[in-house]
């Protein structure tokens, strides 16, 4: 209990007196205490009922229909019809056409190389290339030039001799039998005699042979690729000099895939480039051949072309260089009239989607002429006039709205495109 001492001014008979009184507050004071707890208790009544409220009420979400997807935005080529023929490339080796190691047909010293005569340098057909020591050589062929003489001599002899037996038999009255005939008037002595002549003219000309062949000449216009010995080396016959290539002609051993081969006829043109050439160099060559063999590694059919003046000696143009990387476009045969097409309008298994005039998607299944990395040609199963897609879908499906590509919208993204 809570006690409060009050001082009270009050007046007596005109005097002021201070009086003590005693108050008490404890039963106010406790109402007070009690409307506090209470209060409290209540907020917290209404907070966890609402609290358990909120719990115990499930999200309400409005339903609403999905929205529209967006037509997605397609590239397409409208579709025509014409006598055409793919557009086939490859590439080619350049190999050889004539290629020689020229050796010595005689035995003796290499004497000197002809002048010019060095790798990367040109030789026409016929001209002497190197020189062998030819000392040796003319003493053979004086040597075989008196043996030579010696049979003619003999052979004179002999037919003098085949006079004098003829008359002496004639003289002598008798006929002998053929056998002793031939011996009486030797007939075997004369035909010893001309062998030995015809050995002789042999010997001769082997001698002057190998004496011509001291010089060793070109045997068609080339170029010296290396040359294998020096000069002062002793030859031996057969012993390599001088390694040669023709210039005349070159060959670029081309592949392609087999099924390519029904566009292309031996006589064929053909267009040739390299990397190592100026911007739109090019060389035109012929197809003369398709070789019976595939290509090892990739099961590719190989073609031979020909290439005329392939080191620009005679005419203007790049050069070709043995060993080199070409590439090769070939000129092919028309056969029927076709649709062309680009070769990613086309989804596996041979399908393609076109757009029809209410811009919804449809597929056909076509039948391919030839299929290239760039181009396709199709010889059934679409029509002229379609709007055929090459680009922009990434899953399609049978009557699917698209819109067809205008000018200014944005390109399709690689990972949309087919």
């Amino acid at each position: 209990m809570i006690r409060l001492f009050v001082w009270n001014f009050r007046s007596y008979d005109g005097y002021p007196v201070l009086i003590k009184s005693l108050s008490s507050c404890s039963s106010s004071q406790q109402g007070r205490i009690r409307f506090g707890a209470v209060a409290a208790l209540l907020v917290f009544a209404v907070g966890l009922a609402s609290a358990w409220w909120i719990i115990s009420q499930p999200p309400r979400i409005e339903r609403r229909p999905p929205p529209e997807p967006t037509p997605p935005v397609v590239d397409v080529i409208t579709l025509t019809q014409s006598t055409q023929s793919p557009a086939l490339s490859g590439f080619g080796r350049v190999e050889a056409e004539q290629t020689a190691m020229l050796a010595s047909r005689v035995a003796g010293q290499l004497e000197r190389f002809a002048e010019n005569v060095l790798p990367g340098q040109v030789v026409e057909e016929g001209a002497p290339v190197a020189y062998i020591d030819q000392a040796d050589l003319r003493l053979t062929l004086e040597d075989a030039e008196a043996q030579l003489s010696n049979a003619q001599a003999q052979l004179a002899l002999e037919n003098a001799e085949q006079q004098r037996a003829r008359s002496e038999y004639e003289s002598f009255g008798r006929q002998l039998s053929a056998e002793r005939r031939s011996l009486v008037l030797r007939e075997p002595q004369l035909r010893q005699a001309q062998a030995q002549l015809t050995q002789a003219h042999v010997v001769r000309d082997q001698a002057a042979l190998n004496l011509e062949r001291a010089t060793l000449i070109a045997p068609w216009r080339a170029m010296v690729q290396e040359r294998l010995v020096g000069a002062g080396s002793l030859l031996s016959q057969g012993t390599e000099i001088l390694n040669l290539v023709g210039v005349e002609q070159f060959w670029v051993r081309a592949s392609l895939p087999g099924d390519a081969l029904e566009w292309l006829e031996p006589g064929s043109a053909v267009s040739l480039s390299s990397r190592g050439w100026p911007i739109d160099a090019t060389r035109q060559g012929t197809l003369i051949s398709i070789l019976p063999n595939l290509e090892e590694s990739g099961l590719q059919a190989q073609l031979l072309i020909a290439v005329d003046d392939p080191l620009a000696l005679d005419t203007d143009g790049p050069a070709l260089r043995l060993g080199d990387i070409m590439r090769v476009s070939f000129q092919t045969q028309s056969h029927e009239e076709l649709i062309a097409l680009p070769s990613a309008a086309l989804r596996p298994g041979e399908r393609v989607w076109w757009v029809d005039e209410e811009n919804h998607l449809h597929s056909s299944i076509v039948t391919l002429a030839y299929r290239g990395e760039e181009q396709a040609l199709v010889r059934s199963g679409l029509q002229v006039g379609q709007q055929v897609v090459t680009s922009g879908l990434a899953q399609p499906r049978e009557g699917q709205q698209v819109r067809i590509r205008q000018r200014g919208d944005t390109p399709a993204s690689d990972r949309e495109n087919i």
